[in-house]
């Protein structure tokens, strides 16, 4: 026990820069094929739909449960107050959600803290686990846990490394595309449920203005994120 905690406090050998922009590649990749991306897209509805229900609780709404869908949709559904502050805060969170998560990751992984960041990982799946409320979310959840387990737990230093680094590159350029892809399902007339929309009917703010929000937030983290990999020579 002793040993498994000191892998976790214990601050990681820098990555190789060679590391940092394979991971960074491999996970352009995991975005950027369509193939691929229909399937890696669970991973940002999986924190999309975290994020709305983490910042359902902290503003003092009763998460009802989650549910994540086969087309890589998915519902959180929380109780309390429909309009307000805090129903508009819930709203936000959805889009910027995996990149202040790939943000956060960013930041830890700076740290030197590769190893801890993928337990913490590992028990925020394990929380979000017990609000999922349909099969297919149960299984996509677990999925992801398994891996992110094995990693944790079988991995080498220099794997649990590069996944880590994977995991935070995936998060980051993958929150502008979901943004993309929002604002054109809305162009084609669709999407009209969507986060931006209820916002519109919440705040009058027009949903295009709502959508520019969630891109430059997801922007933003992908900037500072890339700043914080040392890619750029110090």
């Amino acid at each position: 026990m002793s040993e498994f905690w000191n892998s976790i406090t214990s601050v990681q050998p820098e990555p190789s820069l060679k590391l940092v922009i394979g991971t960074g590649v491999v996970a352009l990749l995991l975005i950027a094929w369509r193939p691929l991306w229909r399937h890696t897209r669970q991973v940002v509805t999986i924190a999309h739909e975290g994020a709305h229900g983490l910042i359902a609780l902290l503003v003092g709404r009763k998460l009802s449960g989650i549910r994540l869908h086969s087309d890589t949709s998915g519902v959180t559904v929380s109780r309390g107050k429909p309009t307000g502050a805090g129903m508009i805060a819930v709203l936000l969170a959805g889009y910027p959600g995996p990149a202040l998560f790939g943000l956060a990751a960013a930041f830890v992984l700076s740290r030197g803290y590769a190893v801890a960041l993928l337990w913490g990982l590992l028990l925020a799946l394990v929380i979000l686990l017990l609000q999922i409320r349909n099969l297919f979310g149960l299984w996509s959840v677990l999925v992801f846990g398994a891996v992110v387990f094995g990693v944790s737990w079988w991995g080498s230093a220099e794997v649990q490394t590069a996944f880590a680094h994977l995991l935070t590159w995936f998060l980051l350029l993958a929150a502008p595309r979901a943004v993309m892809e929002l604002q054109r399902s809305r162009r084609g007339g669709q999407g009209r449920s969507s986060d931006a929309d209820q916002l519109r009917r919440l705040t009058g703010v027009p949903a295009l203005l709502w959508v520019g929000v969630f891109g430059l937030v997801t922007l933003f983290c992908l900037a500072v994120g890339f700043l914080w990999s040392g890619v750029l020579p110090s």
